[in-house]
Order: structure tokens, then sequence, then C-alpha cells
């Protein structure tokens, strides 16, 4: 017979075949519903809201256009129309949203916006070259004839802009040849010799150098090459003349783009180099320059970009011509933009329709350069190929492990 004690906790306790079970115990109380967010997607409120707005905002811009204020002109007109449109999209969206949506469909409406416009311009400048230049643009002779034996007043169908096109590409290729490997030289010193006190203090004056050339003026340049390459040393006017002024307006810009890349490789990447016992220039060579090269691609092109359409730096170093001349070396040379800007200053509408073709032309090489590079810059060279292959089997191999240990523990 047991003696219960009025402290002894334990005695209290109901006996196990009393305690309630899992099936006995209270259910909790039922979470509330969450309501799921839209990541994407337009709903009809938001299309009636933009479009409200835009018509709101028109008949308004027109009423105080037309009939209150005393303004005029077609840009001030779109300008006022789409400050409304943004003042009403906000407050209409404010008497259906929260301050927070509103802010981020009033963001959406401005970048969508600013991406139409670009477009917009882009088509305008195009549509209007199109527009002037089809006429001499859609016989093929204008391709594949010079203007040497072509006057104002012949027809369209004589002449043509070839000697252009092969005087624009020789000087765009030697630019680029001489100054991507100068470019891309000047960021690697900049980037890996700055990182020493000593290296410091060569780092700074090229620097400043660099920036300086950055924002030259093009007619600095031409100027440049004119009185030093063609006056003091007597070489004469040329293609190649004209390809030293690209290559000074080229070689700043690609330096600083090719800079901001190659301070992009990571850090570890050269470390993992220097570790195994690589120099310097073994690291930058195999390491760097590899891991960089898309950009690297981004910063040829926009040396390009840059040196492509220059006219004042060829006119002085270049003269023009209207013969085909395949030596960059001698003689006088044209390219596209001087073939452009020689034309369409006349008074006869077939030179200026030539001209207005000669700049179509001159989108369709940029177009076709700048795809090159591009295509250029992806390709991956057969050492690239044979260290990605055991990478991306084994990236598939801890995929399919990672798959599988995650449905055992699913069925567990």
């Amino acid at each position: 017979m047991s003696t219960t004690h009025p402290g002894n906790t334990l005695d209290a306790l109901p006996a196990p075949e009393d305690r309630p079970g899992p099936e006995d115990r209270p259910a909790p109380d039922a979470l509330p519903e969450q309501q799921r967010i839209r990541l994407g997607g337009v709903t009809r409120e938001e299309v009636l809201t933009l479009a409200g707005a835009a018509g709101g905002s028109l008949g308004l811009d027109w009423l105080l256009y037309e009939r209150i204020l005393p303004f005029s002109g077609a840009f001030g007109f779109l300008l006022c129309w789409y400050l409304l449109f943004l003042a009403l999209y906000a407050v209409a969206g404010r008497l259906q949203w929260d301050a927070l949506t509103v802010r981020e469909r009033l963001a959406t409406a401005l970048a969508w916006s600013s991406g139409l416009l670009v477009l917009a311009v882009i088509g305008d400048q195009i549509g209007y070259v199109l527009y002037r230049g089809l006429d001499a643009a859609r016989h093929l002779n204008f391709f594949t004839e010079s203007m040497r034996s072509t006057a104002a007043l012949d027809p369209i169908t004589s002449g043509g802009c070839l000697h252009a096109v092969v005087g624009s590409l020789e000087q765009l290729g030697m630019a680029t040849l001489f100054s991507v490997p100068l470019g891309i030289l000047t960021a690697v010193f900049l980037v890996e010799s700055g990182s020493t006190r000593r290296g410091a203090r060569l780092v700074k004056p090229v620097r400043v150098l660099v920036e300086a050339m950055t924002a030259l003026p093009s007619i600095v340049a031409g100027l440049f090459v004119l009185g030093v390459v063609i006056l003091t040393l007597g070489v004469e006017k040329s293609g190649f003349a004209a390809s030293l002024a690209l290559t000074v307006m080229m070689m700043p810009i690609v330096t600083r783009a090719a800079e901001v890349v190659v301070r992009l490789v990571p850090g570890t990447l050269k470390e993992a180099s220097y570790a195994l016992g690589a120099s310097q220039w073994r690291t930058v060579w195999h390491v760097v320059l590899p891991t960089a090269r898309p950009g690297l691609t981004t910063a040829v092109v926009l040396g390009m970009a840059r040196g492509v359409g220059e006219t004042s730096p060829v006119l002085l170093t270049a003269g023009f011509t209207t013969r085909l001349n395949l030596d960059a070396f001698h003689d006088n040379q044209a390219s596209l933009p001087l073939f452009i800007w020689n034309y369409v200053k006349q008074p006869y509408p077939d030179m200026v329709a030539r001209a207005f073709a000669g700049g179509l032309t001159l989108m369709a090489v940029v177009l076709i350069l700048f795809v090159t590079a591009r295509v250029l810059g992806r390709h991956r060279t057969p050492s690239e190929r044979r260290t990605r292959r055991p990478l991306r089997a084994t990236a598939a191999t801890a995929a399919t492990a990672s798959a599988a240990n995650k449905a055992a523990q699913v069925a567990n």
C-alpha cells in the first residue's frame, strides 16, 4: 500500500493510458489564406488604367495647347502629353493600388516609354535614310561601280560607292589592327602595375593621358597626323595616314573599356595561377585575357563604332577620289563618310540620293562588322572546349545526385 505525499508531483500525473493521444488533441487554428503574389503578366485593370491615362492626357493636352494656352510646336505638345500621362497614370493608379504598387507601375511605364522612344528615334532615322536613298540603293550598279566615269547630271543607273566601301574597310581594318593591341596592352598595364607602389607612379601619367585622349576632338587627331606624319615626315595622303588618325581616336576608347573588363576578372583565378608557379605575363596571357574575352570584344566594338563614322580626320589625311584605289599606302583614298559628305551638299537630286544610299551602305557595313565581332567573341578555342567538357559532365553528375537525394528525402 503506497502512501501519497502532498508534495510528490509524480503521483499526480495521469497514467499513460489515460493521457490524450494525438488524435484527441484540439486542432490548431487554420492559417489565414495567403494571397498569391503575381510576378508577371498584365491584368485588364492595368491595361484600362494605362489606356485611360493616355487618352485623358491627350485630350487635356490638346485642350491646353489649342484652346487655353498660347503654345505651339510638335515637340512641346508631345512633351506635355508625356508629363500629363505620367501624372494621370499615377493618380488613377493610386485610386486602386497601394503606394508601393503605384511606384512600381510608374517605374515600369517610364522604362517602357523610354525604350520605345529610343526605338522610335532609331526607326525614324533609318526610315528617313531609306526613303531618301532607296532610289539609288535599289540599283545593283551602286554597289559594283565607282564614281570615276559619272558626272553630276548622269542618271542614277551610273556610278556607285564601291571605291568608298573598299576604302572604309581598309582604313578601319588597319586602325583596328593598330589600336586594339595597344589599347589592351595599356589596359593590362594600368590594372596589373597599379597594384604595386612602384608601378602606381607610372600608371598615373598614363591614365591622365588616356583620359585626355578620350575627350580629344576628332579634327585635332586629323590635324596631328597631318602636321606630324604628312607635312613633317613626308608621307602622302593615303588610307594609311587616315588609319593613323582613326587609331588616335579608337585607342583611348578601347583602353578605357578593356580596363574595366580586366578589373572584373576574379582575383582568385590569378592567385591560383601564381600558386601553380606561373609568372605574371603567363597569368595575364592564359588566365586574365581568356576570361575577359567577351568584354574585350565589346571594347573592340566600341572602338570600331567610334572610328567608322569619322569624317574630319579622314578628310585631312586621306583626301578624296572618285576612282577605286586598293593600295592604302599610296594616293588618295575615299571612304563612306567622305562619300556621304561630298555628295549630300550638292544641289543635284541624284547626287543627294547617292549620298543617302551611301548612308544605308555604311549602316549595313557597321551591322556586319558588329555581328562578326560578337560571333568571334563567343567562339571558344579547342583548349577551352576540352576544359569545359569535364566541367559540364561534373555539373550534370552533381545535379543528378542532388535530384536523387531530394527524391529520397521526399519518399522518406
